[in-house]
């Protein structure tokens, strides 16, 4: 039998996790020659996500749980089920059933075909989201693509099917600022790609807020291009250039018309301008700098603060 291992990371989950767990169970349970595991992530939840864990647990033998010492997010969340799954397969889906565990079937066939490593799933459309989101998403994709040499699918979603080996090979990247999406395409491996319709989710709120998928397309960029730096270099040139040839223009007007040098407006906005730019090329240097600094530091990724499940306590 094929052992699968089902990774769910979960924050404030307590609303969708019932339906959820009666969904991934129906489906499996279709699959006699699975023998299936369900690991699910606490991460850092707040409200009774982590009881009703407790009480799957001890009412399905197949059901293990991890409880983070605080919220680490989401990417730490998956790393950590990928470190502690035991299948053969390793699965990861959301517990809001925005990744519908129907598709586990479909997906399951393609990998025994022994055509692919993984198959992912990507959404076509972006139906129920506000139109700005859509638009930033889109943007960011198109920018990633067009600066790094690691091609991210458009409307890649984390819900995924893979192989013991492509696991394995993303452990070996144990990296602290995480940006999943990016590391599933760096590592490679014949990829099968659903294309499926946005789903809404089943229950609750999504925890990303707009200001955290600016952050995390961020992390995305810098974790994967360092194409930014480049860009600061020559905007550093170009606004040398610029400037040594405005100077040499105002000394020839000055020489052939006289008085043209002055006026101090255009002088502030000019400097204004020229500081706006030297600014923004810092920062970018500061946001490698800040990326640096966490890695050097060596820090876990996660801390686990109780397991259960499984018939036994799982030190991960």
């Amino acid at each position: 039998m094929t052992k699968l291992s089902i990774i769910v990371p979960c924050c404030n989950e307590q609303a969708a996790l019932p339906a959820f767990y009666e969904a991934a169970t129906a489906v499996v349970a279709a699959l006699p020659e699975v023998e299936a595991e369900y690991l699910f992530i606490d991460d850092g939840s707040t409200d009774q996500t982590l009881s009703l864990l407790r009480a799957l647990a001890g009412q399905d033998a197949r059901v293990r749980y991890l409880s983070f010492s605080r919220n680490f997010g989401k990417e730490a969340a998956m790393y950590a089920g990928l470190q502690a799954a035991r299948g053969d397969l390793v699965a990861i889906l959301d517990a809001d059933l925005q990744d519908p565990p129907g598709l586990l079937p479909d997906m399951l066939s393609r990998i025994q075909s022994g055509d692919y490593d993984c198959v992912a799933v990507r959404r076509v459309s972006r139906k129920g989201e506000p139109p700005i989101r859509s638009l930033f998403a889109r943007g960011f994709y198109r920018l990633v693509n067009r600066l790094s040499r690691t091609q991210i699918v458009d409307g890649a979603r984390d819900f995924r099917l893979m192989t013991r080996q492509m696991v394995d090979s993303i452990l070996q990247l144990p990296e602290y600022n995480r940006f999943s999406k990016g590391i599933f395409a760096w590592v490679g491996y014949r990829t099968c790609w659903l294309e499926v319709e946005n789903v809404e989710r089943a229950q609750g709120r999504s925890k990303w807020s707009f200001f955290k998928l600016w952050l995390y397309a961020l992390d995305g960029i810098i974790a994967f291009s360092t194409a930014p730096l480049a860009i600061a270099s020559i905007l550093g040139l170009l606004f040398c250039l610029v400037a040594f040839i405005a100077i040499v223009f105002v000394i020839v007007r000055q020489l052939l018309w006289g008085g043209s040098a002055f006026g101090w407006p255009s002088l502030v906005c000019i400097l204004l301008f020229v500081t706006g730019i030297q600014l923004f090329c810092i920062g970018i240097l500061g946001q490698y700098l800040a990326k640096t600094y966490l890695e050097v530091k060596k820090r876990p990724i996660y801390l686990i603060r109780e397991t259960g499940g499984g018939g036994q306590d799982d030190p991960a």
